[in-house]
């Protein structure tokens, strides 16, 4: 669960821009701020189960985004990069602070 969860957040994080303001609201609770279905319903005025749909749907659509975009995947291998680059970094070239600052800036970026 925690790594749907954390897969969702980062989907979110990416794609939010393209979601109705509902969709981003539900998510928001749901993944972000730890809302239960049956408060999301509670403070929207709706059921349970018209919650649950949303945000079922919502993670699909993410799910489709980034099937197409690959946003967060390349953000995955980006990283993986960024810390290979690092740890070679720090073994061949420990003295070249310029270097070592310019990866510490691109680990910022992302």
């Amino acid at each position: 669960m925690l790594e749907k969860t954390t897969r969702m957040n980062y989907l979110y994080d990416f794609y939010q821009s393209l979601l109705t303001p509902k969709q981003r609201s539900y998510m928001s609770l749901y993944y972000l701020d730890d809302y239960s279905l049956g408060e999301i319903a509670e403070e929207y005025e709706v059921s349970r189960q018209a919650v649950y749909d949303n945000i079922k749907r919502t993670e699909a659509m993410l799910e489709e985004y980034e099937e197409k975009l690959l946003l967060f995947q390349k953000f995955q291998k980006r990283q993986q990069f960024i810390k290979r680059l690092k740890e070679l970094a720090l073994k061949k070239y420990a003295n070249d602070q310029e270097l070592l600052e310019t990866i510490e800036a691109l680990e910022k970026l992302e």
